[in-house]
């Protein structure tokens, strides 16, 4: 089973596109949103803070982080680029005729953040219709980021930068695996996609939320497979995947941008393997 070419697209290059906004720019423009953030969640991380639940059934945490850390992140983005759309976790979408569309998630983990597990992420990305050209990841207690602008993926850490470069995995038999929770796969058709994967992986591991995205990029891991991920959930994180050398899409092999059934793989190869198990099991 083959990936659709446009899966394995890599971000567009300023020639292939309409003007981007400039690297150097987007660059800034995203280490500044992360640093304002984490200002306001990290003094709260870990403390007696106030949990609110946006369901009647079931539970979906929200926090003061979470709200005023996107609002800080938002009020950055207008100031450097009034005219792009931007949607949000927690806030009311910014709709404009542009093109270029910002997608955030303040804190993507929040269930992490209020347990005081260190693996929660502000999430940034730019879209251009349905091309990811920019994305970070800023994990403020370890002090990482992760981010993607051109055609680079970078670490990070203690004021160095390195180059992200997924693995070059291309068996389940090889494989390093994370989803959220198997729990999640509710239909059964899903849950036995899921098992038979799992099963045939290396290794196993769940939780983590953007985090595992982050170790796929760093070639840590090597697949992921989770259902249901909210836009904000995934596409701030595509380029970094993307630019580091993997692949990610639905599982109907359709573009991750939206957010939907979510598979993403350190390699062409790998990707292939798992999609076939979850055709088998799955009809569209």
């Amino acid at each position: 089973m083959k990936l659709d070419t446009k899966i394995l697209q890599k971000t567009k290059t300023l020639q292939e596109t309409k003007t981007l906004p400039e690297t150097k720019t987007l660059q800034e423009t995203l280490l500044e949103a992360a640093n304002a953030a984490s200002e306001i969640t990290l003094p709260l991380f870990r403390s007696s803070l106030v949990v609110e639940n946006k369901l009647k059934q079931g539970f979906d945490p929200v926090t003061k982080a979470d709200k005023d850390a996107e609002k800080i992140i938002r009020e950055i983005i207008e100031k450097a680029y009034p005219s792009h759309s931007i949607f949000g976790e927690e806030l009311d979408d910014k709709t404009t005729n542009s093109s270029y569309a910002w997608v955030i998630d303040p804190i993507d983990g929040t269930r992490a953040f209020i347990s005081g597990l260190p693996t929660w992420g502000t999430l940034i990305g730019l879209l251009d219709g349905e091309t990811a050209i920019a994305g970070l990841m800023s994990q403020p207690f370890t002090g990482e980021i992760f981010i993607a602008t051109g055609k680079k993926a970078e670490y990070i850490y203690q004021g160095k930068s390195t180059p992200l470069i997924s693995s070059s995995t291309k068996n389940l038999s090889e494989a390093i695996m994370f989803t959220t929770t198997p729990a999640l796969f509710a239909k059964p058709a899903q849950r036995a996609a899921y098992d038979e994967i799992e099963n045939k992986v290396r290794l196993a591991r769940y939780g983590v939320d953007c985090y595992a995205y982050a170790l796929l990029a760093m070639g840590q891991i090597d697949l992921i497979i989770e259902p249901d991920l909210k836009q904000c959930d995934i596409a701030p994180l595509i380029a970094i995947i993307e630019n580091a050398g993997a692949v990610v899409c639905t599982w109907d092999k359709k573009t991750a941008h939206k957010g939907g059934n979510i598979i993403a793989a350190a390699t062409p190869e790998l990707l292939d393997e798992a999609l076939e198990i979850l055709q088998k099991h799955l009809s569209w």
